[in-house]
């Protein structure tokens, strides 16, 4: 019996790979959107405990004041562990939307700015297509993830409002109108929007400072794996910073109805005159280890996987 070397066997499959033919269309964007699905609602719900104690700390930090660790034992102790997967199931349904939304429409829009600027353009202004493109993206995974976190936020901050998604969402919609699933939606683009940009560039930009020193057709899968973990903690950390005032505000406008006539934009501009710039932070620590890790899992679960989906047709226009 003969044996041969990992890095021959790494060329032979990288080979392979090569030579199997790309997808392109629907069959290439459907594989991203996927990935994308799969990667968001895992690593979301896997975080639902730390986004429970999170919220909490947002709504009412008066109680919660000990930071994420203290965070959780009081949810333990007053409620039970259990109240630590509230609203799981509007976590993983929200996000599995989003993350279809997200991943692929940021890989679609990447492509079309390709084709509109010419690929030589593209590159040399690609901190501009990875900006427009994930912004462009994150607006359509929005307006799919709003209803279901509103649903998500709500379970949480009252904890006997509903059974669990189904129930929530029906009640809610029954007694408020389907308005009520997007009072946050400004808020949630504020957010969304400036975390993903953020999200997306420093993470092509992380990696492509690696990939400069170490080139990415040498390194084995297991390593670009690594890659993808690094840059995705990086980016999701930097994102959570960009993003930490619009979340806190998200959460208290879900939190309860407005008054009787009151505007969205009116209760926004109440909402941040209350909290200020040092309220706007609160939670900061849990949602920085947070989104830290959901990302860096993120972006390692969607690179392997469009890998094994064999969704290889995308242009790179990094250097």
């Amino acid at each position: 019996m003969t044996s041969t070397s990992p890095k021959i066997d790494a060329a032979v499959e990288k080979a392979a790979v090569a030579a199997a033919p790309q997808l392109s269309g629907f069959a290439l964007y459907s594989r991203f959107a996927l990935s994308g699905a799969v990667c968001c609602s895992i690593t979301h719900g896997a975080l639902t405990p730390v986004d429970v104690v999170k919220t909490r700390i947002q709504l009412d930090p008066a109680t919660y004041n000990n930071g994420m660790i203290g965070g959780f034992r009081k949810v333990i102790q007053t409620e039970g562990a259990g109240a630590l997967l509230t609203g799981v199931g509007p976590t993983f349904a929200g996000y599995f939307l989003q993350g279809a939304f997200k991943f692929g429409g940021y890989e679609f829009f990447k492509q079309q700015a390709i084709n509109q600027l010419g690929y030589d353009n593209a590159s040399k202004y690609r901190t501009g297509v990875y900006l427009a493109s994930s912004a462009a993206a994150e607006f359509f995974a929005d307006i799919a993830l709003c209803p279901l976190e509103a649903t998500r936020i709500r379970l949480v901050s009252e904890p006997t409002y509903a059974s669990g998604l189904v129930s929530g969402f029906g009640k809610m919609l029954k007694s408020e109108g389907i308005g009520a699933f997007y009072a946050g939606f400004g808020p949630i683009l504020f957010k969304q929007i400036p975390y993903t940009m953020a999200k997306f560039v420093v993470y092509e930009k992380v990696a492509e400072s690696i990939y400069r020193v170490f080139p990415k057709k040498d390194m084995s899968d297991s390593l670009q794996t690594v890659t993808n973990l690094g840059s995705g903690l990086v980016a999701g950390m930097a994102a959570a910073v960009v993003s930490q005032p619009a979340d806190t505000m998200l959460s208290k406008i879900n939190k309860t109805k407005g008054a009787p006539g009151e505007g969205t934009t009116s209760r926004l501009i109440k909402i941040a005159k209350e909290l200020g710039l040092r309220g706007s932070y609160s939670g900061i620590g849990a949602r920085l280890f947070m989104v830290g890790t959901l990302t860096a899992g993120q972006f390692a679960i969607y690179g392997d996987l469009k890998k094994a989906l064999g969704a290889v047709g995308g242009v790179e226009i990094g250097k």
